[in-house]
């Protein structure tokens, strides 16, 4: 059997595409190239197809040279996939990845935040999840910085340059979205705005990491991992709650579910390959 293969994970999420392809063993696998892209109101599965193209191209490979292609997220939209993961099984396998220590996984995606308590070999063990409704979601904050004129990559940086942030009051994010207006007519800084949006994420994270009776180290996925203005609030939040919780990220951050699944493709690929000697 061959001691290698590549593998690659593709990852659909409401805003981006990430795709992730790798160098597969059982004892090494290494991420050879990543990809992601904004589908801008595009077919997803027609940017996902183009985004592959361009990784064959960059290898000189082609579909029939990928052992296993595996899909995550809204994934199962993709076209010669050999198989589908669920969005949880990923990001803890991809959290698990870049963070071997971590005993627990919080995906802080764009539609909801998940904290899951994963094993040593990076599956399910227990979780809990924000609502999809919920204004701590990384929906929640595009939105509000679009409404802010922002861009996402500014927002991590304008949120450290407040003095006196207001948190919003709304769990929901229609109310918390009309509290934020609130904010701007009576001349809360945006910074401060921001500032708040960040503490009032960060405080249902911790609560959600409570709820699960978490341990550390955490590794944080999904793209707020990568907000410097998140991390902030949330180091702020666990020093005035008392919590200990140790928190880890990673530049790939927003890569773990493309990760996982290009990861969790490679296993079932042996698996299956097992079974086929067996057969013989």
């Amino acid at each position: 059997m061959d001691n290698k293969v590549f593998t690659a994970g593709i990852d659909i999420g409401s805003n981006f595409i990430k795709l992730i392809l790798m160098d597969y063993t059982v004892d090494n696998p290494i991420v050879i190239d990543k990809m992601t892209e904004k589908i801008r109101k595009r077919d997803p599965s027609q940017v996902a197809d183009e985004m592959l193209q361009v990784i064959y191209r960059r290898h000189g490979i082609q579909y029939e040279d990928i052992g296993y292609l595996a899909s995550t997220g809204e994934g199962d939209l993709i076209k010669r996939k050999k198989g589908h993961f669920y969005g949880m099984t990923t990001h803890a396998r991809g959290g698990k990845f870049m963070y071997n220590d971590a005993v627990t996984v919080v995906d802080m995606g764009a539609l909801y935040v998940r904290a899951i308590k994963i094993s040593e070999d990076a599956r399910v063990l227990d979780y809990k999840m924000t609502g999809q409704c919920a204004s701590g979601s990384g929906q929640f904050v595009e939105n509000i910085s679009r409404y802010l004129g922002l861009s996402l990559e500014e927002v991590g940086s304008i949120s450290l340059q407040a003095d006196e942030p207001e948190v919003s009051s709304g769990i929901c994010a229609v109310l918390a979205e009309t509290d934020v207006i609130n904010m701007v007519s009576r001349g809360i800084s945006t910074p401060n705005i921001i500032k708040g949006i960040h503490l009032s994420i960060a405080s249902r994270i911790i609560k959600l990491l409570s709820s699960l009776k978490a341990e550390s180290p955490i590794m944080l996925t999904g793209g707020m991992a990568l907000n410097e203005g998140m991390m902030q609030a949330l180091e702020e939040q666990l020093a005035e709650t008392g919590k200990k919780f140790e928190l880890k990220t990673h530049p790939d951050a927003i890569y773990a579910g493309a990760m996982g699944a290009a990861l969790w493709g490679g296993y079932r690929y042996y698996k299956l390959k097992e079974k086929e000697l067996e057969a013989v």
